[in-house]
Formats: C-alpha cells, structure tokens, sequence
C-alpha cells in the first residue's frame, strides 16, 4: 500500500508545524484523492493518540472530517502523524457463473423481487416528499422509512428474506442520489422486473468457506464455476457478494476481495502511442497501425431482427413469449461479451507496449445525437474503451493523457503545423499547402495527440476540464493560428 505522504507533498511538513489551516487543507487534499479513486475514508483515533485514516463505513460518534458533524472536536487530536495515513487495499472482482437449485432459485427470486420493491417504495416516497413537502431526504430517514414498511402487514414478506440486500438497496439509492447532484448521473429511476436482476449481500450475510459459497437464509452452497486457474478461490476473503441475472436467464456471483498487494508496474518500453478513434477503422495509431472496427452489433443485426419480429408475434403474458425474450437478451449477451473481449484484448496490448498513452476526449453523448450514426457510434464503445485504459494504466504504472476535444488535431499538418481553415469530414487523405506533406487524415490526427500528449507530459499541463467542455486547454492555446488555404487533396 502506498503512504499518503508519497501523494500529498504537504504531509513532509513535520508534525509541530501543522496548524490548523494546515490540517483542514490537508484533510481537504485527502478527500479529493479519496473521491478521485472512488473510496470511503474516514478519521478514527489511534492508538498513538492521533487520528488515522482507515477505508470503511461510517461509525461512531468520534468519526468525521474536520469542520463537521461528528468530528473530533479536541484540538490536540488534530495534528496527523502523514507515515500512519495509508491507503485503503486495492479491491478486485471476480465474476462467476452460478448454478442455483430450484430451491435457491426461489429464494434468490423472492430476494430480487423484494429489493425491487424496496427501491421502487423508498424512490417513489422520497420523490413525493420532496416535490410536496420540499423536504430533502437523508440515509437515516431511509431507513426509518424501511422499517416502519417492514411493520405494514401488507409487507410483511419482507421479512422472509435476507435484511442486508435490503439496506444495500438503501446505500445505493443514497449513491444514485449523490452522483445525481454532483453531476456525474441522471436522476434515478424505477426498476423493472423485466431485465436484469441483482442483489447485494454484505459479510453479515455470506460466508466463503473452502472456497464455497452460502449465502443467508439457504440451507446448502451455491453451486459457482470458478474460472481463474491461477487463482486458489480458498485463499479469498471477500467483502460483498453480488447475485445477478440477466434477462436470458444466466446467474452470476461478483466477489469483491481486497488485496493487500498493488501489481508491480510493468517494466518501461520508453515508447508513447497516440490514439484516433473512429468507426471505420476502430482506432489508427501515431506509429501507422490501423485496428479494424470489429462491429459485432451489425454482424448480428440480422438474427436480431429475426428474433424480434417473433417476439413481437408472441402473445403477451405467455410462455412462448418470455422464451422469444430470452433469445433476444441470450443474443445481445453475445454481442456484449464479443465487445468487451474485443476492448479487453486492445486495451491491454496498448498498455503492455507503451508508456504513454495519448487520447482525444470524445464527446459521444453528443456524437449519438447523429441518427444517422448512432448506432455505429454506440457499437464501438469508445467510452468503455477510454475506462479500460484508465484503470489498466493506473493499475500497471502506465500514464494516459486525454487530449481536450477541441483541439485541431485532424485540420493540422503533423509536419510543420499549418492549421487549415477548414476541413470537411468527406476528405480523408490532403496534402498541406505549406509544407506539401501528403497526409492520411487519421494518422495525422494521431500524431498531433501523440504530440500534444508528450507537450502535456514535457510541461505538467493538463488539458481536461472539470468544466465545460468548451474551455479551451493550454495545448489548444499554443495551436497555431488559422491560415488562409485550401487543403490540396
């Protein structure tokens, strides 16, 4: 695990000369790590007299970050020893496939249908409060809320199942929430039963014995197939279980495991790769590589369609019909896992083989807004690809600029820098007036990401925004300006 201090520069300050302002910022620069990596903290006294930081849920009066409710109040509390702040272990999942018997499936159902329930009564409540009452609600009233439901005689099925995935429910509303307000997610909505179903269980509510999983309020194991050879399952200590199924009838178990071991970076290639994305060709690198866009949707399409038309000839409500459904969720199953097979593989070649890393930051919200390409946009992934690079190069050592959206990368020449005035997207190849440089459009437009990536790296400039996306990025800043000319084709 790597020591706080080794991230924050204010923790070499020794500890006498930590003020309070000083603490408070660091406190500050401590939270904004912990969001950036998506980790709980929390401030808990140790046994040294000083506070620590420890990954984990809220607990105790004495718990809290300074300035607010709960936190220690005594002053001679405040001043941190930086060598014992360390960072929580790294969490990897493990997702298997599970077998459950007829009896276990029931219960496993009855757990789905009861969470669903409990997510859409709370959702609906707390959506009314607020728009009737103005109120604002809070986890705590959450929870109230489920247990005075849990009284009602008309929901007293509740109580046949496992209280935990219940409460999870609550945490994760409480999270959609918070994502909502910040920004990062659309207002929640209500489940269906239709689709994907998923619950969640805590330690208090499985055991993972020998490799073996038992789950609470069922008499014997899940039986799992376990698909990591490498890997001894009983070695394992997981913290959550998560129960899923999807909509063709597949179940699998997610075993979240902390490790107390980060992966060692790989060893340096001292090379640096910038990346274009497209539809045509998936990706086309600065070193000339062209990766074919694989389109595993429109490979589909027609057996896709097949399958619809004879869903949509089923009787609503039927047997027939729900089997219709199911070839239609088992066929999107196999485009899905042929995409992200696809993404894994290319993700991983680029992180093994370079040590930058440079990409454009797409606007593919706004880029499907194009019905003539949507489709085509959407099977190429780009967002899951850029999420995969991210964790893998954080993971691995590895360092992954993104480019600010703005910038010229395909109108300049990667030769001697004429920007173009303009520059149609039906003109793939042109030649620059300046230099008479003949360029591949996408190549090109590799090469000055992979530019304006080492510019970046060289400088320490960063050219993402948390933002608009219309402010412009010190690479854009330095661009050249705009000539007079028409690129010569």
């Amino acid at each position: 695990m790597a020591l706080l201090r080794d991230r924050l520069p204010i923790c070499d300050q020794p500890t006498a000369a930590l003020d309070a302002c000083t603490e408070h910022r660091l406190f500050a620069q401590i939270r904004r790590h912990a969001s950036a990596r998506g980790r709980k903290y929390q401030v808990t006294e140790t046994s040294g007299g000083g506070p620590g930081l420890q990954a984990g849920e809220e607990s105790g009066p004495r718990t809290g970050w300074p300035g607010e409710a709960g936190a220690p109040h005594n002053e001679s509390c405040l001043p941190i020893i930086a060598r014992l702040v360390k960072f929580a272990n790294m969490r990897t999942a493990y997702k298997v496939r599970v077998y459950p018997t007829e009896q276990q499936a029931a219960v496993l159902t009855r757990t789905f249908g009861c969470v669903r329930l409990v997510w859409n009564k709370v959702l609906a409540w707390r959506h009314a409060r607020y728009h009737q009452e103005g109120l604002k609600t809070s986890y705590a009233e959450t929870d109230r809320y489920l247990t005075e439901l849990k009284r009602d005689p008309e929901f007293a099925f509740l109580y046949q199942v496992s209280s935990v995935p219940l409460q999870q429910t609550l945490r994760h509303q409480y999270t959609a929430f918070v994502n909502f307000f910040a920004g990062r997610a659309r207002y929640p909505r209500f489940k269906s039963r239709h689709g994907r179903q998923s619950a969640t269980y805590t330690r208090s509510a499985f055991r993972w014995r020998d490799g073996r999983l038992y789950l609470a309020k069922m008499d014997g194991p899940l039986r799992l197939v376990w698909s990591w050879p490498d890997v001894d399952p009983a070695t394992l200590t997981p913290t959550t279980v998560t129960i899923s199924r999807d909509g063709d009838g597949r179940w699998y178990a997610s075993l979240a495991v902390d490790t107390d071991t980060e992966p060692e970076p790989m060893s340096a290639t001292g090379r640096a790769v910038g990346v274009d994305l497209g539809v045509k060709d998936f990706a086309v690198t600065s070193d000339g590589e062209r990766i074919p866009n694989p389109r595993h949707l429109e490979r589909k399409l027609r057996n896709l369609a097949r399958y619809q038309r004879r869903t949509a000839r089923r009787q609503r409500g039927s047997a027939n019909r729900e089997k219709a459904k199911a070839k239609v969720a088992a066929a999107h199953r196999k485009v899905r896992n042929a995409r992200r097979d696809f993404l894994h593989k290319t993700t991983t070649r680029l992180v093994r083989d370079h040590d930058v890393i440079a990409i454009e930051d797409l606007n593919v919200r706004g880029m499907v807004r194009n019905r003539r390409l949507a489709r085509a946009i959407s099977d190429c992934a780009w967002g899951e690809f850029r999420t995969l690079l991210e964790y893998k190069c954080e993971r691995y050592g590895r360092r992954l600029v993104v480019i600010d959206r703005w910038h010229p990368t395909s109108k300049t020449c990667s030769a001697c820098g004429h920007l173009l005035a303009e520059l149609s997207l039906s003109t793939r190849h042109w030649t620059c007036p300046s230099c008479g440089t003949r360029h591949d459009r996408d190549v090109n437009a590799a090469k000055n990401i992979l530019a304006a990536g080492r510019a970046v790296s060289a400088c320490g400039a960063d050219v993402r925004h948390s933002g608009s996306s219309r402010v412009r990025s010190a690479v854009k800043q330095e661009a050249q300006p705009v000539r007079a000319g028409i690129p010569r084709l």
